[in-house]
């Protein structure tokens, strides 16, 4: 249950970082709460899928997979629009992994 509680609540605050930004480009709602839900499914999944890899290596491959099936919606009519997305999703994934890691592995 820890690793959960874990998991959600960095997934709330990386959604939190993603979503300021959006919310000051005036971004439709719709995508400010799908970023929000994604982070906090990332998060989620990073605490409790147990891969034998880097921890920032892992949070940014699990935040890449749970994107993609976004970014291509989000590809296939704006491509440029993905670049800040991908720098995002490389960043927070990668803070994601590591912080988590370190938290659920405190001694």
């Amino acid at each position: 249950m820890k690793k959960i509680k874990i998991g959600l609540l960095f997934g709330i605050i990386a959604g939190v970082i993603d979503v300021i930004p959006m919310i000051m480009q005036n971004l439709t709602w719709d995508a400010n709460i799908s970023a929000f839900t994604m982070w906090i499914v990332v998060g989620f999944l990073i605490a409790t899928i147990d891969l034998k890899i880097n921890s920032i290596i892992k949070g940014i491959l699990i935040a890449f997979l749970v994107l993609l099936p976004s970014a291509i919606l989000i590809g296939w009519e704006e491509p440029v629009s993905l670049i800040p997305i991908l720098i995002m999703t490389t960043i927070l994934g990668g803070l994601l992994g590591f912080s988590i890691n370190k938290t659920l592995n405190k001694k």
